[in-house]
């Protein structure tokens, strides 16, 4: 096997929104910088995502000096400021983990409410808001943001060319939302991987990912379908659940590039 390396650097400033692909992005506290600290939650205080809302496909958000830029086709662009610390907070859940979160306040709501079509609001992840990752991590005292359940989910090239051979219609990297794509490896090499080095940052593999409904919706048209879930179902089940990719916790913090070296620190 020759020299793996990063070729992928993505980060998704609002939960289930379209993603943003980077050059450079910083490890930090939580994850990569910028990532998931935005969410669309409804009325309930609930998440809401691609599952059960796919036209969130359609809704770009990046960050711009701290503020987050809203798009959206036939849409005005909406630049939101975070809240401030001072404001109120709101308990807000993502899955089976509940922690506070600050509204952004009624004009995003209704930006996103008239996107969707549901009545609900955006949410920021202030600093001081615990959510700790699962404890099957290995990792004590880690952070996550509003990611479903892990910092970091890390997918190969290789692994989704294997997949685009069995499929009539090959789908691009976007449908699996990857914060980290390498190449350079067997398909499915990352399922034997238990610590690993990019750039300068170890991180620990914690489990494969258990994926679901978001993979068969378009990133480009929002519209949902049935591939590639229905062909990884028949090979890639385990149990009740279709694994694709690992989701990974880090070790410690600093910047990574693409083009960085992977190191398999602990082989499985």
């Amino acid at each position: 096997m020759g020299t793996i390396a990063l070729s992928g650097l993505f980060v998704y400033p609002l939960k289930s929104a379209r993603g943003v692909a980077l050059d450079v992005a910083v490890v930090v506290a939580r994850g990569l910088e910028g990532d998931r600290r935005w969410m669309v939650v409804d009325r309930d205080g609930e998440f809401i995502s691609q599952r059960t809302h796919p036209r969130l496909a359609l809704v770009s958000a990046l960050l711009e000096g701290g503020r987050l830029a809203l798009a959206a086709p036939g849409a005005p662009t909406l630049v939101v400021d975070p809240p401030s610390v001072d404001e109120p907070s709101v308990r807000v859940r993502v899955w089976d983990d509940v922690c506070d979160a600050l509204p952004a306040g009624p004009e995003p709501a209704r930006w996103l409410s008239a996107r969707l079509g549901i009545a609900c609001e955006l949410v920021f992840l202030p600093d001081g808001s615990h959510r700790p990752v699962a404890p099957a991590s290995g990792v004590t005292a880690a952070e996550v943001s509003f990611a479903d359940a892990y910092p970091f989910l890390l997918i190969s090239e290789a692994s989704l060319e294997d997949l685009n051979r069995r499929l009539a219609s090959p789908v691009p990297m976007d449908r699996f939302r990857p914060n980290l794509v390498v190449r350079g490896c067997e398909p499915y090499a990352e399922d034997g991987w238990r610590r690993i080095r990019v750039g300068p940052v170890a991180f620990r593999v914690v489990k494969p990912c258990s994926r679901c409904g978001t993979i068969v919706v378009d990133q480009t048209t929002g519209v949902r379908g049935r591939e590639p879930l229905a062909t990884l179902a028949t090979y890639r089940r385990v149990g009740s659940e279709v694994m694709f990719g690992q989701n990974l916790v880090h070790e410690g913090t600093g910047p990574l590039h693409l083009g960085d070296e992977v190191t398999v620190l602990e082989p499985g």
